[in-house]
């Protein structure tokens, strides 16, 4: 379990990018997406770059006493007319290495990024899970996310 300052949160750094993207090729999805090479392909460190100067993203890690990143979580804030100005939190690239999983890490950081997002005014807050994640959907069940729209997507590859 979490706790005893075990797992601390802290902004994801650059030298953060290999393991962030070997928890994102760590599934049946993420095996056919992601590239796991020595070194990594320039395109993940341009996409890092592009993302820490975006001011609306926060891209989180979970890490050990030991300095082992082994959580990570990505959040914007999205301004929007919709729901009478309202502005929105997106959740994506929620990923625990497969060792450190139900320790309560996953946990954190959703609701890390649930408090953040009520911090910056946020009156919602949406994430996306593959239809064939159901233990996914059961975590997220499980800390008040409920079913409310049919994700569609387009892949320009």
């Amino acid at each position: 379990m979490v706790g005893d300052g075990e797992i601390s949160l802290r902004p994801a750094r650059r030298e953060d990018v290999p393991a962030i993207v070997a928890m994102l090729a760590d599934d049946h999805l993420g095996r056919g997406r992601e590239r796991i090479e020595d070194p990594l392909p320039e395109s993940y460190y341009v996409a890092f770059d592009a993302m820490a100067a975006a001011s609306p993203i926060q891209m989180m890690v979970a890490e050990t006493r030991s300095g082992r990143v082994v959580g990570c979580l990505q959040l914007a804030v999205l301004p929007g007319l919709s729901s009478q100005g309202a502005s929105r939190g997106v959740i994506e690239d929620v990923r625990v290495a497969a060792d450190c999983r139900s320790r309560g890490i996953g946990e954190l950081l959703v609701r890390w990024a649930l408090a953040e997002a009520r911090q910056q005014g946020c009156r919602l807050v949406e994430l996306f899970t593959h239809n064939s994640r159901v233990d996914a959907q059961r975590f997220y069940g499980r800390l008040g996310f409920a079913p409310s729209h049919v994700g569609m997507t387009i892949r320009f590859d």
